[in-house]
C-alpha cells in the first residue's frame, strides 16, 4: 500500500472512532436522563398496535425521553417490541433493560434535553 492510502485510511479510521464516541455518549446521556423516569406505557399480551403507536407518538413529542414496560403476560421479546414501537413512532431506541424500554425523539416545541 502507498503512504497516502495509509494516511487516507488512518483519517478515515479517525473520524469514524470520533463518530462512534459521540454516539456513545449521547446514548450514556440519555441513559442517565432516564434512570428516575417511571414507565408510562405497557405493552401486555395483545403486544404492540397502531393505537399503542400513536400514544407514544403524542407522548414522546412532549417528553423527549420516555420509559415502557414490557409485562410478564407478553409473549414477545422485549428487543423486537422496542424496536418496533421506535419505528413506529419515528423515535430513536436507546436502551432495552430486561423488559424496560427507554425511547428517545428530539422534540419539535418542548426541547428540554440538550444533546452533546
Amino acid at each position: 500500500m502507498t503512504e497516502r492510502k495509509e494516511q487516507e485510511l488512518n483519517k478515515s479510521d479517525n473520524e469514524r472512532r470520533k463518530q462512534l464516541h459521540a454516539y456513545w455518549k449521547t446514548k450514556a446521556l440519555l441513559r442517565s436522563h432516564a434512570h428516575h423516569l417511571q414507565p408510562i406505557f405497557q405493552v401486555g399480551k395483545g403486544g404492540t398496535n397502531e393505537h399503542l403507536i400513536r400514544h407514544i407518538e403524542e407522548a414522546i413529542e412532549v417528553r423527549e425521553l420516555m420509559k415502557i414496560s414490557v409485562l410478564n403476560n407478553c409473549g414477545e421479546d422485549p428487543k423486537q417490541i422496542g424496536a418496533e414501537l421506535a419505528a413506529g413512532a419515528g423515535a430513536e431506541l436507546v436502551q432495552v433493560i430486561g423488559k424496560t424500554i427507554v425511547l428517545y425523539k428530539e422534540s419539535k416545541d418542548n426541547k428540554t434535553i440538550v444533546l452533546p
